[in-house]
């Protein structure tokens, strides 16, 4: 990517290229966590976001392997995947990303994007020295409002029924 880009130009140019995103960390239905409808968790939130306006995203959860969220068949892994990916997106925590960046090299992601809260030097290091774009604590779906919708992003207000 051009180096003379700033970052919203970069995140612009991600987000236009991209047809698939693999989505590490989308939520599930946990058997010892009290119930709370999955449709409410942000990953989910943003899966359906992203699926209206026509990327395909697959969900990744080793929890629930097999399983359907928003229609899309959960794998267990980045490596299970064999198409290619343009985004790997992650909704887990900062310890754990170097492993992923690591994992998004071995498959060829075009970029490595962490959600709100999620930054890590080492994985930027992994997937920088591949050339591969690394956006860290920004949301997908704000970015992609805010840049093509022209609208302030947020996210819509989750409450009880």
């Amino acid at each position: 990517m051009d180096s003379s880009l700033n970052e919203q130009d970069i995140i612009e140019k991600v987000l236009k290229s991209a047809k698939t995103i693999a989505m590490v960390g989308v939520s599930s239905e946990k058997k010892d966590i009290p119930k709370q409808p999955t449709i409410r968790r942000p990953s989910i939130i943003v899966m359906q976001y992203l699926l209206e306006f026509g990327y395909r995203v697959i969900p990744v959860n080793p929890n629930a392997v097999g399983k359907k969220i928003c229609n899309e068949k959960v794998i267990s892994d980045l490596e299970d995947i064999s198409i290619p990916v343009d985004i790997v997106n992650v909704f887990r925590p900062s310890s754990e990303t170097p492993l992923l960046a690591k994992q998004a090299v071995k498959i060829g992601a075009k970029a490595f994007w962490l959600q709100y809260g999620i930054r890590s030097e080492e994985a930027q290091k992994i997937v920088n020295k591949e050339s591969i774009i690394y956006i860290s604590n920004k949301c997908i779906k704000q970015e992609y409002q805010k840049i093509f919708l022209k609208v302030n992003p947020v996210f819509p207000l989750l409450r009880k029924n």
